[in-house]
């Protein structure tokens, strides 16, 4: 039962506390004495809040008394956007941003978090929904990049990253429609946006896109892991942005 606390009164709690939580399950039905505090609150701090059967409930908490109310928290606090760019500031830095589309497995999560800390990215950005969180597996995964590479969380890809544009940043999509990344300028303010393992880059989302980079594949078959092909991409990033430099 790693990254959840179940029950009304150590969920509000946790939520007073200011405790980082991705997001809050709800038993089905109408809602009853506490429960109305956890779900204002909630709502008032911007957390997720999510339905679901009391079966499920039993399930996640493995019998344990949980009063109609799981929380699943971070392993970490979120930064914010204007963290991220506060840091490339700091470093002097033109700004360099993974942004995630909707990975939903930690084990990628936390693999891009960990390559983005490697190639010198200032952070990460994941959506409040439909996306793995910072969880003890993300974080295990990241191998000790979360101490040093901020992760935001952020309720709307699209509309955050019409925000980027305007402090400066040039946004990639990478996706297999592109041009190969080799022809791509990848120097300078850039965010790239890695999609989704199953459905890669949304349609509202690549459409904010200035531009789109593809990864060459010369073998039979033609996709790759989601973490890994952020890698190489952001490899690429690097490798430019290191020429630039010289």
């Amino acid at each position: 039962m790693d990254d959840i606390i179940f029950g009304r009164n150590p969920v509000l709690e946790a939520i007073k506390s200011g405790r980082a939580i991705d997001k809050i399950l709800i038993k089905k039905g109408r809602y009853e004495g506490s429960v109305v505090s956890v779900v204002k609150r909630a709502k008032e701090n911007g957390i997720v809040i999510q339905e679901t059967e009391k079966k499920k409930l039993d399930e996640i908490c493995r019998g344990e008394n949980h009063q109609g109310v799981v929380a699943y928290v971070s392993a970490c606090d979120y930064a914010s956007v204007g963290d991220i760019l506060k840091r490339a500031r700091d470093k002097n830095e033109a700004p360099f941003v993974v942004i995630c589309d909707k990975i939903t497995d930690p084990h990628n999560l936390g693999a891009v978090i960990r390559t983005a800390n490697c190639v010198g990215a200032h952070g990460i950005i994941i959506p409040k929904r439909n996306s793995a969180g910072l969880n003890s597996i993300a974080a295990k995964t990241a191998a000790g990049a979360l101490e040093y590479t901020p992760v935001a969380k952020v309720t709307n890809i699209a509309q955050t990253i019409d925000d980027l544009k305007k402090e400066g940043l040039w946004i990639c999509a990478a996706d297999m429609d592109g041009e190969p990344m080799y022809k791509t300028d990848l120097k300078g303010a850039l965010g790239i946006v890695i999609g989704s393992e199953g459905g890669g880059i949304s349609r509202l989302v690549k459409e904010r896109c200035d531009f789109t980079a593809s990864i060459p594949m010369a073998g039979e078959i033609n996709s790759l892991n989601a973490s890994v092909a952020a890698a190489v991409i952001m490899y690429e990033a690097l490798r430019q942005r290191a020429q630039h430099e010289k």
